[in-house]
Order: structure tokens, then sequence, then C-alpha cells
């Protein structure tokens, strides 16, 4: 990692990471699935909510910054830097798949809990997070490892209120939900009897 950021454009660049989300949600869309029809309906309290707003604007001007970073930003290709971002990249792109079409399949009356959301209660943004770092690890750049975890601190804020507003819509199942499975990663707690 050096000090001043690389700046070069080129086809073996970190856009290769960072395009697959998009290529995710496009592909659920051709095949007809409007992945986003639970969160079109934002809560409203969630809509208003100071705090929600400063974080999503601050995360999409973030994503859109790292987005057109990534393109000037050179692989360390041939590195252990590289291998290691590839690993980590591989990791988050199969979280995302899989959190995408459990999303997509699981109807709209009923919380979200099966495949990867058993394992976690927010594998999109894990997912996301996962992609940063491999970015970051993989280009041996500090400026996406900064990136990462900013969106780890606004991520986590999401979460909560994301968490917030499934209480408040699906109740006694979501609040079962929460007590056994983790927000981020782990095995989950057994069923209380």
């Amino acid at each position: 990692m050096s000090l001043i950021p690389a700046f070069e454009i080129g086809v073996w660049n970190a856009w290769i990471f960072m395009i697959w989300p998009w290529v995710d949600m496009l592909a659920v869309r051709l095949v007809g699935v409007d992945v986003y029809r639970r969160a079109s309906g934002l809560p409203s309290e969630m809509k208003t909510s100071q705090r929600y707003r400063v974080v999503s604007y601050v995360s999409m001007v973030i994503d859109i910054m790292a987005v057109a970073y990534s393109i000037f930003l050179p692989l360390q290709l041939g590195t252990r830097w590289f291998y290691a971002g590839l690993s980590i990249f591989l990791l988050g792109l199969v979280v995302l798949t899989a959190a995408t079409v459990n999303f997509a399949t699981t109807p709209m009356d009923v919380p979200i809990t099966r495949g990867i959301y058993h394992y976690s209660r927010h594998p999109l943004y894990l997912a996301s997070l996962l992609i940063y770092l491999s970015v970051g690890i993989a280009s041996a750049s500090w400026v996406f490892l900064l990136v990462f975890f900013v969106q780890s601190v606004s991520i986590r804020i999401a979460a909560v209120g994301e968490e917030r507003y499934c209480l408040d819509k699906y109740g006694d199942a979501y609040r079962e939900y929460i007590d056994r499975t983790p927000r981020w990663l782990g095995l989950p707690k057994s069923r209380r009897k």
C-alpha cells in the first residue's frame, strides 16, 4: 500500500469487482422479479428521520464515488493482496447472490428467514461490505479500506432502523427471528420450546 492512491485507467482495475452487485440486480430484474418490492414501501418514520436521510445520502455519495474511483484503481494482479481480495470477493458474491434470490422469492407478508437469511439478518449489507473490503485488499488501497470502515458505520445505522421497521411490520415472528439469528453472520440459536 502506498500513501498516494493509484490512479490509472485500465481493463484490470477494481471496477471488475464493483460491477457485480449491479449485474446481480439486473439479472434478477431480467427474469421478471422486482427485488425492491419490499424496500419500496419504506415506513414514513424512516423516510422522515433526519438520521436515516443523512446516512442514506452519505452512503449513496460514497457508493457513487467508490464506483467511479474503482475505474481508475488497478488491481494488484499476481500478488498475495490480489488473491486474498479475490477470495473475499468471491465469498461476497456468493452471499450477494444467495441473499438476492432469497429476498426475491419470499412472500411479502412474512419476514425473510430462509436460506442465507438463516445465518445473517442482513446478508445484502454483509455482501456489500465484503465487496468493499475485497477491493481494498485486492488493490492494496487504503482509500477503499477507509470506505469499508465508513460504510460499516452507515450500514450498522441502517440495519438498526430496518430491524425496528420489521418488528413493527412482522411483530412476534420477526422478534423470534432476531432472538435466534445473528445480525451479521453466525450459526443460529436453537429454537426455544
